[in-house]
């Protein structure tokens, strides 16, 4: 039998669910998800789940906020002044508006508050701060070809 290790490359199929039993994101119908343990591809409470899986076996893993999506971080929370949008936008709560940073990266943000003067955004992931269940089926492992010296 075949055991996920660190170094080895696996693919996956998962059904990703919040505690109240929502399924949020799944492989099912599409090609398994493929990553190399220990290269941080994926959020560490997967890795963490499949090291030492066998082969063909299936678990349920539950994953705690700090290996998922992150605790939400209060700095990015931001008041925007009102005068640093385009005058004919009118934001509304829950909508999603893309900013860049300051190196140009691009940053969707979700809108949690309107007044006349300013707008508060908050960049937080989705599901920052929550606990999140994961159905994985271990699909392959294949291990890293032996170095030769």
């Amino acid at each position: 039998m075949t055991y996920a290790e660190p170094g080895d490359t696996v693919k996956i199929h998962y059904t990703a669910k919040l505690e109240d039993g929502e399924i949020f994101d799944t492989s099912s119908g599409k090609d398994p998800v493929q990553f190399t343990l220990g290269e941080k591809q994926v959020m560490p409470g997967i890795e963490e789940a499949v090291l030492g899986m066998a082969e063909g076996q299936s678990k349920t893993h539950e994953i705690q906020p700090d290996k998922a999506y992150g605790e939400p971080k209060q700095e990015l929370i931001v008041r925007v002044d009102r005068n640093q949008f385009p005058e004919e936008m009118n934001p509304d709560v829950g909508q999603h508006l893309r900013f860049s940073d300051s190196h140009g990266r691009e940053i969707i943000a979700r809108v949690i508050d309107v007044t006349d003067d300013a707008v508060t955004v908050d960049a937080n992931h989705p599901l920052a701060g929550e606990k999140v269940t994961f159905d994985i089926e271990l699909v392959e492992v294949s291990k890293p070809a032996p170095e030769i010296k």
